[in-house]
């Protein structure tokens, strides 16, 4: 039987949240300074799980999230949302009654449109709807074992395009952000990544920025990237994390994918987030 408490841990309590992806994390406040000590642990759940949420918290300050964020790596400056007056490095993630969209609602890795793509984001939500808001994650190393080997084998020397205009232009009007003001990144990646830490393959497509494979037809590409699109978005893959009050999420973008469900219209949601950039996919 899978054990969901992980007892290798000296300055945190890590419990599998489901067998194929996540952990909740405990005993550590997140509001003031961690060890080092901590730190170290909480990066190797980070490379075992994919997704922490960080449980019984307190809200944490923009500063304290900077902060922590910067243990991880230079943080990541979204090219089109607003971010948080004072602090350029925070983006406000918040949906209300009149809002035109909100952050998320379909399947996607963060900003992976860009050339450096985020490592991992972390979001810390401060006020819930009475039910709703959860978010679902994917698991893209399993999405990618879990293809046939042929498959495996044409998807190895493929690259992707991922781009954003299409999604950004227009997005943030409502909260003071023109198509001026924003920029609208593309990059190529490959369609299968390797984690640099882990070593790991995890397929690289998502239906947000994915637009097209480059080394087929127009059609081709269509139809494999539907596939993959479908495939990766499989429940087999999935788990569904529903919140409470001030928990915080950090889950890395090279490896899993997430979707915010906007399912409590008309009620609020908001949450600050922080980004940690990554290096270029390879």
């Amino acid at each position: 039987m899978l054990d969901t408490v992980e007892n290798d841990y000296q300055t945190i309590s890590v419990k599998r949240f489901a067998p194929n992806l996540g952990a909740e994390i405990s005993g550590v406040d997140l509001s003031k300074d961690i060890t080092d000590a901590q730190f170290l642990e909480i990066l190797t759940a980070f490379h075992d799980h994919q997704v922490l949420f960080f449980k019984d918290q307190k809200e944490i300050s923009p500063e304290m999230q900077v902060i922590f964020g910067q243990r991880f790596g230079e943080l990541h400056a979204h090219p089109a949302a607003p971010t948080m007056a004072g602090h350029p490095e925070v983006f406000e993630i918040h949906a209300t009654k009149d809002s035109k969209i909100a952050n998320g609602e379909f399947w996607h890795s963060d900003v992976s449109c860009d050339e450096t793509p985020p490592l991992g984001t972390m979001l810390q939500i401060h006020i819930l709807p009475p039910c709703g808001g959860d978010t679902m994650f994917s698991n893209m190393y399993s999405a990618f074992d879990s293809l046939s080997e042929p498959i495996k084998n044409l998807l190895l020397g493929m690259t992707a395009t991922h781009e954003s205009e299409h999604i950004y232009k227009g997005r943030y009007s409502d909260r003071g952000k023109n198509d001026a003001d924003i920029d609208c990144p593309r990059a190529i990646h490959p369609v299968v990544r390797t984690h640099p830490e882990t070593g790991k393959k995890a397929l690289f497509v998502n239906r947000t920025f994915t637009t097209k494979i480059n080394e087929v037809s127009a059609h081709e590409s269509e139809s494999i990237l539907e596939m993959l699109f479908q495939h990766a978005e499989h429940i087999d893959h999935q788990i569904r994390f529903r919140w409470s009050l001030n928990d915080m999420a950090f889950w890395d973008n090279r490896c899993c994918m997430h979707r915010a469900i906007w399912d409590y219209w008309p009620e609020e949601r908001k949450g600050r987030r922080v980004t940690i950039l990554g290096d270029k996919p390879r």
